[in-house]
């Protein structure tokens, strides 16, 4: 009896690990306006050949927003420019996942983003950190009164033009928060904001009916854990892991070692998917251990692991050329389209 069921429980891990992915994505930002018929060939071309299923772009204030137009960046991309996207997605089988990257994020090296550049009212640390030195990158303060009403909008407007039935709103590396500097945050409760901010976006996108996706480091404790604080928190955050709804879709993200923390997330009730970046032994082994976890977990846990989500932080256009063989200089999505190739190349032998 004892030997039927070892074997029972061998064969059922077997079929498990046979079993094809749910989800096998690709994160990218939104092209340039003269990339557009670069993206279009790459997805058509690229995306059902390796097998992706998803495309999460990226397009944070380069939208041509109608609502919240002093938002946009000069690179912005039109509403038209958005419908050949969503056609070439439908013409290759891939469902488009528009991104807005909030909360954290809000700047990069000495550049303001839209959000504060036009709305500095919303900063977290108002009237500090000139030209952005000192810090990491801006946030807004998730209790002002009125960022919402335009955050709203800006999600609205995006997710209509992709005909979106999901929406990622990053929400990853966010190091101001409560901040001492902000008359509204002063003194509150890290984890408590943090959750906060994720269910007034997640419950805004429920009301269209679509599903929140977002970054998972900020739920992770980065002390205990041992992953620090980038790919992980140390400032307070990962408590709110237990105060916000489980049917957000984390993208658990470790670019130089695979921490065994997806099923951490399928544990805690989220749909998870690993999130590699340019290393390739890293991406297969989180391809891995998904693979062995899904084998080895209760069903209801095995289908919360839904599979991989491959990063890119290189642009459209040199990633693209990378893929191709067209790319010489950029090193970064070189390397980042070598571990998208094994990492497909692993997916595809899948049932």
């Amino acid at each position: 009896m004892k030997r039927k069921f070892c074997l029972s429980m061998l064969l059922s891990a077997a079929a498990a690990l046979a079993q094809p992915l749910g989800i096998h994505g690709i994160h990218l930002a939104a092209p340039m306006p003269d990339e557009i018929s670069l993206a279009e060939r790459f997805i058509k071309e690229v995306l059902p050949k390796e097998r992706v299923n998803v495309l999460v772009l990226e397009f944070n204030y380069r939208y041509q927003f109608s609502k919240r137009p002093e938002v946009a960046e000069k690179d912005a991309l039109s509403s038209g420019d958005v419908k050949r996207l969503l056609a070439a997605c439908r013409a290759a089988g891939v469902r488009l996942i528009p991104m807005i990257n909030l909360l954290g994020h809000q700047s990069w090296a000495k550049t303001t983003f839209g959000l504060l550049r036009s709305h500095p009212e919303f900063d977290e640390t108002p009237g500090k950190y000139p030209g952005n030195e000192g810090i990491y990158c801006r946030s807004y303060c998730p209790l002002h009164p009125e960022v919402h009403n335009v955050l709203f909008d800006l999600i609205d407007e995006l997710a209509d033009a992709a005909e979106a039935d999901a929406f990622h709103v990053g929400m990853d590396e966010v190091f101001l928060i409560g901040e001492d500097d902000c008359p509204r945050c002063k003194g509150k409760d890290k984890a408590e904001l943090f959750a906060g901010e994720v269910r007034a976006l997640r419950d805004h996108l429920a009301l269209k009916n679509r599903t929140t996706w977002m970054w998972g480091d900020r739920f992770l404790d980065g002390e205990a854990t041992g992953i620090g604080k980038w790919e992980a928190s140390a400032n307070g955050t990962a408590p709110a892991i237990r105060s916000v709804p489980r049917d957000i879709v984390i993208n658990d993200w470790h670019y130089e070692i695979a921490h065994p923390t997806a099923l951490l997330f399928a544990l805690e009730g989220f749909p998870v998917l690993s999130a590699p970046w340019r290393r390739p032994s890293v991406a297969l082994r989180q391809l891995d251990l998904i693979r062995l976890a899904r084998a080895n977990s209760a069903p209801a846990v095995a289908t919360r692991l839904q599979g991989m989500l491959q990063t890119t932080w290189c642009g459209f256009g040199a990633f693209a050329r990378a893929y191709f063989g067209e790319e010489s200089r950029n090193v970064n999505a070189m390397e980042a389209a070598a571990a998208f190739r094994e990492l497909s190349r692993e997916v595809r032998k899948l049932p």
